[in-house]
């Protein structure tokens, strides 16, 4: 059941971070943020090893510090994910990163102090193919143009952006991105289809400081859905107020849907009512949270009668249709056996480890 997405995606540049490819016909990617205490390298290596474990494309690691700088070092030596370094103000950590192997930098050009400390960073960066991140939100405009426009708006936002974007087109530096976050949908969404109708730069989209897991994913998937069902974003990160596992669970949730990206199970499950012949709910909730090491592709059908449940099934990589003690279960939309169940969970489990294995073999992977 994977399809096409009939989405038309805007054209922009194509812009690399490390090995992840972003703009162009590279596929949306997903990323996320440490918050750990950088300085705390052990700690930092952990989540980020746990993030690409759910599929993180590139992570991003805040570096406020020369002292964090050091620790930098060591944990780009640990991990395979790209990273990303996110740099305020101070040019000499930006140097000392890119030295260390940063895969990309967050840093606002107009922000760094005066024209030679830019020309630096942008020089060095342009030198090892390192692309910057202009990040532009709402609640740290700049003193002149909150002055100018009263408060934050889709027009200050991009106006920001732009003001960003002309010292690198100065230092003729295009290997960029840019983001225009807002934590209020409307305007951050706003922000973005306007700065999409004046530059051709890959966006990284978010809606920032979006709450807490259950509110933030509200606002994160509405906000970010509107926008790339327009065909607009590249790379998106969901900021929210939890695990930073979460957030990139969340992310390719929302990518999923829109048919942008296939990664990890599809599960499909009824809400569930009386009909229901298993709880639903339990047996869905054990089989997420057994599962979520899977990044197949694989849709998942999981009903709690016959109802919807053969027919969903059927459409299924693998499904299953709840029935009177024993239910049906379908691989590749034929009906293979009836499980007792009880044993619901362990089956569907088996039979998902068991489909993945038989997928890396015919592609020769060990």
């Amino acid at each position: 059941m994977h399809h096409e997405s009939p989405i038309q995606r805007r054209k922009t540049r194509q812009i690399h971070v490390g090995k992840v490819a972003i703009g162009g016909d590279a596929p949306v990617s997903v990323q996320s943020m440490t918050n750990t205490e950088t300085r705390d390298v052990a700690a930092t290596v952990a989540q980020i090893r746990r993030l690409e474990a759910v599929g993180a494309d590139i992570v991003r690691v805040s570096v406020p510090s020369m002292d964090a700088a050091a620790a930098f070092k060591a944990i780009r030596a640990e991990v395979q994910t790209p990273l990303v370094a996110d740099i305020h103000f101070d040019h000499r950590i930006a140097l000392q990163v890119m030295a260390d192997g940063v895969d990309g930098l967050r840093i606002n050009p107009g922000n760094i102090g005066a024209m030679d400390k830019t020309r630096l960073v942008v020089q060095m960066a342009k030198d090892r193919g390192i692309p910057i991140r202009i990040g532009v939100n709402a609640g740290s405009l700049e003193k002149d143009i909150q002055e100018k426009y009263g408060e934050p708006t889709a027009e200050a936002l991009v106006e920001s952006a732009l003001r960003h974007v002309a010292i690198l087109d100065e230092l003729n530096f295009h290997d960029v991105k840019i983001s225009v976050k807002a934590s209020d949908v409307f305007l951050a969404v706003g922000a973005y289809r306007l700065l999409s109708q004046q530059v051709d730069y890959p966006l990284h989209l978010g809606i920032t400081e979006a709450g807490g897991m259950r509110s933030g994913t509200v606002k994160s998937a509405i906000g970010l859905g509107i926008l790339l069902m327009a065909g607009i974003g590249d790379t998106i990160r969901i900021s929210l107020a939890a695990d930073p596992v979460e957030e990139i669970k969340v992310g390719f949730d929302i990518l999923k849907s829109l048919h942008l990206r296939q990664k990890g199970i599809n599960l499909i499950a009824c809400p569930s009512c009386s009909r229901q012949e298993f709880d639903v709910i339990s047996t869905v909730n054990a089989l997420e949270a057994r599962l979520e090491d899977i990044l197949e592709p694989m849709d998942i059908s999981v009903i709690g009668c016959v109802v919807n449940g053969i027919g969903e099934a059927k459409e299924a990589d693998i499904g299953l249709a709840g029935g009177d003690k024993r239910s049906i279960l379908y691989y590749r939309g034929q009906q293979v056996d009836r499980v007792e169940n009880q044993d619901i969970v362990d089956i569907l489990e088996k039979r998902v480890r068991a489909e993945v294995a038989a997928r890396r073999a015919a592609r020769g992977e060990g």
